[in-house]
């Protein structure tokens, strides 16, 4: 069955979660990169928590959370109004630098994004991006609340868009969502920003762990969980050729 529609995850696979270093390196300097990496890797372990205690609450909310909770844990002080301030990075993160050209690329083939981010988050986030008109649709998870990898909200994109889920190219750099959008069924591409060549090397040189490699090996490799993505490209313009091969429409 052709591919009718390329799905992408957008926090790590459109844009770079690591561009908020510059935010909180400014308003606690020394401190940038651990608050970044610990804030990442407490925001998604805010949506699974509560995914599994059934306590939903919007990605604004979690990602204040994580933030908070990141801030007390490295004994860090802020206002209620000083995170709301830092969080804000979330809504002006930088688009990778192939993006765009893929997107434009990708033409005529329907495009999408289906994110954790709450709607209002993602609204902005496109639009500060300038890709809006390169998009049918942005989906939230705030739809219908769940987070992903819950299989309900794969299951929503393909009423949104109206397909068969065979009819889905999904695209993400995210382990667990790659793992979740397989396990639903669709087709996926995992976009691997770290090779593992360059991942290994990278521990084999390092004096200490910091937390910018330690993030790299938790959340930028693929998981071990028998549901592996169907292709792995090292950017987003490689998705050109496999949907002119595989695709209803002629990108490009």
């Amino acid at each position: 069955m052709a591919i009718k529609a390329l799905v992408f995850d957008a926090y790590g696979t459109l844009f770079d979660v690591q561009s908020v270093a510059r935010v909180t390196g400014a308003a606690f300097p020394g401190h940038g990169e651990v608050i970044t990496q610990i804030w990442r890797l407490k925001q998604l372990e805010y949506t699974w928590l509560r995914g599994l205690m059934g306590r939903y609450a919007d990605f604004w909310q979690v990602t204040q959370d994580s933030l908070s909770y990141t801030l007390e844990t490295l004994g860090l002080r802020a206002t209620p109004e000083l995170v709301a301030k830092i969080a804000e990075a979330y809504d002006a993160l930088s688009l990778y630098p192939e993006a765009r050209q893929a997107l434009e690329q990708l033409a005529p083939l329907r495009l999408a994004i289906f994110s954790n981010g709450s709607a209002a988050m993602l609204e902005r986030l496109v639009a500060q991006a300038g890709i809006g008109a390169l998009l049918e649709t942005v989906i939230s998870v705030d739809e219908i609340g769940v987070y992903k990898p819950d299989p309900r909200g794969y299951r929503h994109v393909e009423t949104r868009l109206g397909l068969e889920r065979e009819e889905i190219l999904f695209v993400s750099s995210n382990g667990f969502d790659i793992a979740g959008a397989k396990a639903h069924g669709f087709r996926v591409a995992r976009i691997a920003r770290i090779p593992q060549e360059t991942l290994q090397t990278e521990f084999g040189t390092a004096g200490t762990i910091g937390p910018g490699l330690m993030f790299k090996a938790l959340r930028m490799r693929p998981e071990q969980l028998g549901f592996d993505a169907d292709l792995t490209i090292a950017a987003l313009t490689d998705l050109v050729s496999y949907a002119a091969a595989h695709g209803d429409g002629h990108p490009g």
